[in-house]
């Protein structure tokens, strides 16, 4: 059998490390935003690059924040992709706000600035971009779109941790952004966990304040808030993680650099980066006609593999009623043609041969 991602490996790695914190931590028993987890958000925000970061229950979470501390409202419209998990237009919904889906880009799969530019009405307020997969939207362009209509800026930053445009990480350039600490993500933790960054000290009180029942001082609460809060022993996770998360975004790049090699004369779209920025893979997804056969042989042979996404958000039961006659013809063809390969930071070059030599036995 041959995982998507090999959780099992990269723990064994850092095991003696983990297991130190832990056994501190519940030596301590300091378990709601304690040291760690302070060590943790600074730690992020000198690697990202940002002023503020701020730990919170989840990524969902940290979005639907993001969103609430920027002052988005019920009644807002806010710009973003039907191509993502549903927790960026749950987010979204979650405020009363009103999700604008447009299409994405053949290559990239990122949000088609183009698309972005013909939904801006009166009633937009801001643009919520996926860094897709670990592929960095073109955010300098997204960036002067917002500033010449007044627009805030959200990133949703759940798949590139690490992933940089210019130097800059994914993530620094917008108003805030939502990061998710899933276990399978480039940089996850042992359970659910998430992270706002933002540049601004509005935005970063806001959030603070949110995350921990709208309170800033205990038992004095000044707005309704919600319990979201980084747990501490998954920020003693992420601490040894973060000090290899470049090395491990190193190995997927060169993985998925192998894959695409391997694959080059067969008859399938490999992932295109477009060197606006560093792709970091946190999926490594091609495209082929033939997605449904390649899915059964692999199946059949115990390798791992997956489809993210197979029904674009806008044909959603939940999303159907207020997309009615939505047509996103590029979502649409790379939803029905995608098809996700096992990638890690683990991943060796044999298992990687392995499997593409069962998809060439296809063709």
């Amino acid at each position: 059998m041959i995982p998507m991602v090999n959780l099992k490996a990269q723990y064994t790695d850092i095991k003696d490390e983990i297991e130190i914190g832990l056994a501190q931590t519940l030596s301590n028993c300091t378990f709601i935003l304690g040291k760690n987890v302070q060590a943790f958000e600074k730690e992020a925000a000198s690697y990202l690059g940002v002023k503020h970061t701020i730990g919170v229950a989840s990524g969902t979470d940290a979005l639907h924040l993001a969103l609430l501390a920027a002052g988005i409202k019920a009644g807002d419209e806010v710009i973003t992709t039907a191509f993502t998990f549903i927790a960026t237009a749950e987010a979204i919904k979650y405020i009363g706000a009103k999700p604008i889906f447009v299409d994405i880009e053949p290559k990239t799969f990122n949000i088609n600035l183009d698309e972005i530019k013909k939904a801006i009405t009166s009633k937009t307020r801001a643009i919520l971009p996926v860094h897709l997969f670990g592929q960095p939207v073109n955010m300098v362009a997204i960036k002067s779109l917002c500033e010449q209509h007044n627009l805030k800026l959200i990133e949703d930053c759940a798949q590139s941790f690490g992933a940089s445009i210019e130097g800059k990480q994914t993530g620094s350039m917008g108003d805030a952004a939502g990061y998710s600490f899933f276990p399978s993500k480039n940089l996850g933790a042992f359970g659910d966990g998430g992270l706002v960054a933002t540049n601004s000290d509005e935005i970063a009180a806001k959030v603070k304040q949110l995350r921990n029942h709208g309170s800033g001082e205990r038992y004095y609460h000044d707005v309704i808030g919600f319990n979201s809060r980084l747990d501490e022993i998954q920020a003693v996770v992420l601490r040894a993680k973060l000090k290899r998360i470049d090395d491990y975004n190193q190995a997927r790049r060169d993985s998925a650099h192998l894959y695409s090699q391997l694959m080059a004369d067969l008859p399938v779209i490999t992932p295109f980066e477009d060197k606006i920025g560093i792709h970091v893979y946190h999926q490594y997804t091609l495209l082929s006609e033939r997605r449904d056969e390649i899915l059964k042989v692999l199946q059949a042979q115990k390798i791992g593999c997956a489809i993210y996404y197979p029904v674009p958000l806008h044909q959603q039961n939940v999303f159907k009623a207020e997309c009615k006659g939505l047509s996103l013809p590029i979502t649409e063809s790379v939803a029905a043609n995608c098809l996700s390969l096992p990638i890690c930071a683990n991943i060796n070059d044999e298992t990687i041969i392995k499997i593409t030599d069962v998809i060439k036995g296809l063709f």
